[in-house]
């Protein structure tokens, strides 16, 4: 991962309502969830939260599919894990019982 895009992500996520979507649709799986129910999860209001959803769409940390007349956003995993990656790559000069804990809370 690039630098820029890293940047990208994690500026995205630096907002309450976009944070709260994040970590909804992480724990929601792979199926995600319509957009009205995530507004209604979340507490925003359908017409902010297209912007918000968008934003975190082009940062590679959301997809999102149409079914019908629905929008579905789910969690990107593969867009997280790279952010993840990037921001541990080389943790700790290779000791790593230092990050230890960092691996077990995310199992």
């Amino acid at each position: 991962m690039e630098q820029e895009t890293a940047i990208d992500a994690l500026s995205s996520l630096a907002h309450a309502t976009r944070l709260s979507v994040f970590r909804l649709l992480v724990q929601t799986g792979a199926d995600g969830l319509p957009a009205g129910e995530i507004a209604r999860r979340v507490g925003a209001a359908p017409s902010t939260l297209s912007h918000h959803l968008a934003l975190l769409e082009r940062a590679h940390l959301l997809t999102s599919r149409r079914v019908q007349r629905q929008i579905f956003y789910a969690a990107d995993y593969a867009g997280s894990r790279a952010l993840l990656a990037y921001l541990m790559q080389d943790c700790c000069q290779g000791r790593t019982e230092i990050c230890g804990d960092l691996l077990a809370a995310c199992a």
